[in-house]
């Protein structure tokens, strides 16, 4: 695989980073961080050009939360300059590397997604009887460092783009531990404390880099296990066979091959299941010729949307400001048998201003 340099110099160029600072405001442009760079914004690109150019700039401090859908999760957020620089680097790093990986790989690249990995599972599904569903254990704080940095090293020879990753890799914020260490073939008794694990969920870098991740692992199971239909978003992976049996064993060989990855399977969402009986994919319950969406998905939608209607009630937000989540969930649920749920929901809660909680309906 040939590896690829002469990328530094597009990456720092003005008319790049003024790009990604129009990407990286997108949605956020009532922020103050973002208002403030953007009322200084040529002199605080010049000066982002600088500190790459001299090898001097640094990642700056995240900040962290939690949120809760279905589990709790904790999200890093870089700050604003940092997320330009990210969108700098990924504007020239992310094409000429995505067109690497397989085309049955859906999180976060351009032409694919949540429904069109849906929509190819569902095909598969027509032409096979059974599926093995997996996930892998705490993906996210479980890359490990040094072979991520490798798994770059074997793309790029570009030195100062490497190292751009390297401080972005470096100063992701420590993940809290749970439970005891994971140990893998080779390794003694420190190799586990030894390791730095981790990337932050919430940084566009991350996506792209979870994606580089697994790509060798993506292309053990299409080429030498030999598994046409196999597809991945993130960490979710589903293979398809008329064996149970094949699956079964396939499942050991994905186990094995992800331990010389640092990574485990988990324990309890690794299944076989026949396609008939519905598979729970990405926010829906997929069958042969049918989809729903899953209850906790519609559920949760509702007491957001409730939620929107009491604060435009009492003039706390306008539409703009929840309108393309709505959307979103509207576009999700449509790609499911939803017209009765979605019916009911936009006729019961109605938004009235000045109508406290009898607008969201109690």
């Amino acid at each position: 695989m040939k590896r690829l340099g002469g990328l530094f110099e597009q990456v720092v160029a003005f008319d790049n980073l003024l790009l990604a600072f129009r990407k990286a405001r997108r949605g956020k442009r009532r922020r103050p961080p973002v208002a403030g760079f953007e009322l200084r914004l040529e002199q605080e690109l010049l000066a982002l050009q600088r500190e790459l150019l001299a090898d001097a700039y640094r990642p700056g401090a995240y900040r962290l939360f939690t949120v809760y859908e279905r589990k709790p999760r904790q999200i890093a957020a870089a700050p604003f300059r940092d997320r330009v620089v990210h969108h700098a680097l990924l504007n020239v790093i992310e094409p000429v590397i995505d067109r690497r990986f397989i085309a049955d790989s859906y999180a976060c690249r351009t032409g694919k997604g949540t429904h069109a990995a849906v929509d190819r599972y569902q095909h598969w599904s027509r032409r096979h009887a059974y599926a093995l569903k997996m996930d892998i254990a705490r993906y996210f704080p479980s890359i490990d460092h040094a072979l991520l940095k490798d798994t770059l090293r074997r793309h790029l020879k570009d030195t100062r783009v490497l190292r751009l990753f390297d401080r972005i890799i470096d100063g992701s914020p420590p993940f809290p531990e749970t439970g005891s260490p994971d140990y893998f073939p080779g390794d003694d008794l420190f190799s586990p404390l030894d390791r730095l694990r981790g990337i932050p969920i919430g940084n566009l870098t991350s996506q792209f880099l979870a994606n580089l991740y697994l790509d060798g692992f993506d292309h053990f199971v299409k080429e030498e296990l030999r598994v046409r239909p196999y597809l991945r978003y993130v960490d979710d992976m589903v293979l398809l066979d008329d064996d149970k049996g094949r699956l079964a064993e396939l499942r050991q060989r994905v186990a094995e091959r992800l331990g010389r990855e640092r990574l485990r399977l988990h324990p309890d969402k690794a299944h076989i299941v026949p396609v008939g009986c519905g598979l729970d994919f990405l926010g829906y319950t997929v069958f042969p010729h049918h989809r729903r969406l899953r209850n906790d998905n519609g559920w949760r939608f509702v007491r957001q949307y409730r939620g929107y209607a009491r604060a435009w009630a009492e003039g706390r937000l306008d539409w703009d400001d929840f309108a393309p989540s709505v959307q979103g969930w509207i576009g999700h649920a449509a790609h499911a048998d939803t017209w009765g749920l979605r019916e009911r929901i936009f006729s019961d809660i109605v938004f009235t201003r000045g109508a406290g909680r009898t607008a969201a309906g109690g």
